[in-house]
């Protein structure tokens, strides 16, 4: 399909979509809302995925999805904020632009980059701040999301801060405000933007223009997009067209009013008094998903039955995944695969056990990081009013015949 072509068609596809799905905004409660009804027209480059509108395009994959250690390009969850996304870029034309407190300005190309700078690859998690929100307890405003507002890939580029060493970086330069290319309908809602600290770059933050060996989805951003492991997705910017560096932090937003949290111990609050000082979301904690089985799954008595899914955190990486089939009375340690992706990507469970009593049964998971953090009961997460960073034990029920 070329490129141009890609919002005639999403406008017809999406929009079928979504209308099928606008009843599954969620209600109260303690476990976020998996059972949504995945859409029967699917967007350009996707299979059918969880729809919650077309524009700006919001999908989410379904729970099945979380078995893999790498999410397939075309179930990997989409999050725009604003809904005038281009219709068509040109890869050959299109440049992203240096600027700021930077020795020389440049505009590099997607041939540049390719050419002109080393090439290096990491595997990470990109999980939306407010994936499972529909979980917490009163709910929150803001899009529903169950657990599938996130995926993992091998993502691929140039370091960013290799980009900014061939510009040059004047005395004084701290901060970077990175933008791409989705825009407001109404003139003074604020661009979309997210700012870095310069000590926040290692080697693992790139500029990537593949995922999973593919060019970028272009709902994911194509032609390139920022990577910064171990941190919430809203910094992921995506389509970059500018970077500008400066020396001071710039009051946004998108940095200082919409994905914040209570800046206190807790990270918490009250729906009747929200906190005073707040910050903004940045470093994942622990959390782990059943992939399989799902919720209402009929498992056979007393035959074998293999729980999988996937465990990530904010890079500290994860030690083990433990298993409850008895309301968390007594907890069993998963099979963790290798790890070989690094500390950054999912870690993949297994746990295999027959069922031996007829009746509902839950399931639950827990992970725990090496630095000892690990996931608490859904009853004991603190609230937030922007529905952010939920990591609740993981809980699916199943039915055993």
């Amino acid at each position: 399909m070329e490129r141009r072509d890609f919002f005639k068609k999403a406008a017809v596809t999406a929009g079928a979509a979504a209308l099928g799905t606008s009843s599954l905004d969620a209600g109260t409660t303690h476990q976020p809302i998996d059972n949504r009804k995945v859409a029967d027209i699917a967007f350009p480059e996707k299979r059918p995925m969880i729809t919650y509108s077309d524009r700006p395009p919001l999908l989410e994959a379904p729970r099945e999805v979380f078995t893999s250690a790498l999410t397939p390009n075309d179930q990997f969850f989409v999050r725009w904020h604003m809904p005038d996304i281009p219709t068509y870029i040109d890869p050959d034309k299109f440049t992203i632009n240096i600027k700021g407190l930077v020795k020389q300005q440049l505009k590099i190309s997607l041939k540049e980059l390719k050419e002109d700078f080393e090439q290096v690859e990491v595997a990470a998690v990109m999980q939306c701040g407010g994936n499972s929100r529909s979980a917490f307890t009163p709910t929150p405003g803001g899009i529903q999301w169950g657990s599938g507002a996130m995926g993992c890939a091998l993502w691929k580029g140039v370091r960013l801060r290799d980009v900014l060493e061939k510009a040059g970086l004047k005395k004084g330069a701290q901060w970077l405000a990175v933008q791409g290319s989705e825009r407001a309908a109404y003139y003074k809602t604020p661009n979309f933007i997210r700012e870095l600290h310069l000590d926040d770059l290692d080697d693992h933050v790139i500029i990537a223009y593949q995922m999973n060996g593919e060019d970028l989805p272009y709902l994911n951003g194509f032609p390139v997009r920022l990577v910064v492991p171990g941190v919430y997705s809203d910094s992921w910017i995506k389509m970059i067209t500018d970077i500008t560096v400066t020396d001071k932090y710039q009051n946004l937003f998108f940095m200082d009013k919409a994905y914040v949290i209570p800046d206190n111990e807790c990270e918490c609050e009250t729906p009747e008094k929200h906190a005073k000082k707040t910050k903004p979301i940045w470093w994942m904690n622990v959390k782990s998903i059943i992939g399989y089985p799902n919720d209402g799954a009929k498992l056979t008595l007393k035959s074998q039955t293999v729980v999988r899914g996937v465990a990530w955190d904010g890079g500290a990486g994860i030690k083990e995944v433990q298993i409850s089939l008895d309301g968390g009375k007594t907890w069993d340690k998963a099979i963790l695969d290798s790890g070989k992706l690094g500390r950054y990507a999912y870690r993949t469970f297994r746990y295999g056990f027959k069922p031996k009593k007829l009746g509902e049964m839950k399931i639950m998971a827990k992970a725990i990081n090496k630095l000892g953090e690990e996931q608490p009961l859904a009853k004991d997460i603190k609230w937030n009013h922007g529905g952010y960073k939920y990591n609740g034990i993981d809980v699916v029920t199943v039915k055993v015949v």
